[in-house]
């Protein structure tokens, strides 16, 4: 018997890496989704006939019961969330409702249908937010600095909860900045690429940035979906930082992407203070030494060759719509 799987969020980024990584594994693979008219398929289009998709919502904890008990699953994974933090501080209680309640309805889903399935969660770098030492580690003092943050934070630690207190096998996965040409074109490495791509395609000539000295540690998206699924495979549960361990600015990621197409960012990026966060995280950089002693895992992907198999990506995806529009 295969095992199966149902991932929260799977028309996401993660979801459909972690999709593609599961099937590989021979897993049946469930996937949560929305009742949308808008629902966006793009990134599992390609594995729409391998994956079983059920409707379920993270803030209706009896739609969370019928869906686990229609997928059966042996490993639950909660990827689903409102991810953006600029859209936090825009919507703190919707963040709040799906980003942090939603875990304790998952949770509780859980402990009613079957508690012996084995829980990841989602956990972010963001909760560190003000850090007060680098990398960051398991052990650092949490100090989030967005609402997006706080309400990671609540789903993390209500997981060590419901492991702690009933014997919940709940992990987290507090992962650092995780990239690929599949993130939405918001967050900040995609706006980059995106609109690098456009550059040199003589499409725009300006780019708006918020603040460029801000410091990241970024990953590829397909490496960190092997980090989520170890976890789960331990006979103990625990919570694990997942990172490069390497740190790059805003300023830095407009050099590398830029030099890929040939250009220079400085005559192209301007600074304008709408992109600017109330509350800035300034520094992320993680220490995954937990992880590579106890799971054997590591980054394969480079900072460098993540962003330029992202540019890539994008001056294909704006060569084939300027075909497309020719044609109409």
């Amino acid at each position: 018997m295969p095992r199966k799987a149902l991932i929260t969020g799977i028309t996401g980024q993660d979801g459909s890496y972690l999709a593609e990584f599961l099937l590989e594994k021979n897993y049946r693979v469930c996937g949560l989704v929305r009742r949308s008219s808008t629902i966006n398929f793009e990134r599992i289009a390609h594995l729409q006939d391998e994956v079983e998709l059920i409707p379920g919502d993270l803030l209706d904890e009896s739609s969370l019961i019928a869906a686990l008990n229609k997928a059966e699953p042996d490993e639950v994974y909660n990827l689903a969330a409102q991810s953006f933090v600029p859209t936090s501080w825009v919507q703190p209680v919707l963040t709040g409702e799906f980003t942090a309640l939603g875990v304790s309805r998952v949770i509780e889903a859980i402990r009613v249908v079957n508690p012996a399935i084995r829980f990841y969660q989602a956990s972010s770098s963001e909760m560190f937010g003000m850090v007060k030492e680098s990398p960051q580690s398991e052990t650092t003092r949490f100090y989030p600095r967005s609402p997006y943050g706080v309400a990671k934070l609540y789903g993390h630690w209500m997981t060590v909860n419901a492991r702690e207190s009933y014997g919940l096998y709940g992990c987290s996965g507090i992962l650092f900045n995780h990239e690929s040409p599949r993130r939405g074109v918001e967050f900040v490495t995609r706006k980059v690429t995106y609109n690098v791509a456009r550059t040199k395609l003589g499409l725009q000539r300006k780019l708006k940035m918020g603040n460029l000295e801000a410091e990241r540690d970024w990953g590829f998206a397909g490496d960190y979906v092997a980090a989520m699924w170890l976890m789960l495979q331990q006979e103990k549960p625990d919570d694990y930082v997942i990172a490069t361990g390497q740190t790059h600015s805003v300023r830095r990621l407009l050099e590398i992407a830029f030099e890929y197409v040939g250009l220079d960012y400085r005559d192209y990026v301007e600074t304008d203070a709408e992109f600017v966060r109330p509350a800035e995280v300034y520094h992320l950089r993680g220490n995954y030494a937990k992880a590579k002693r106890v799971l054997g895992w590591q980054p394969r992907v480079g900072f460098a060759e993540l962003i330029g198999m992202m540019i890539d990506s994008d001056l294909e995806l704006l060569s084939k719509n300027a075909a497309k529009a020719a044609t109409l």
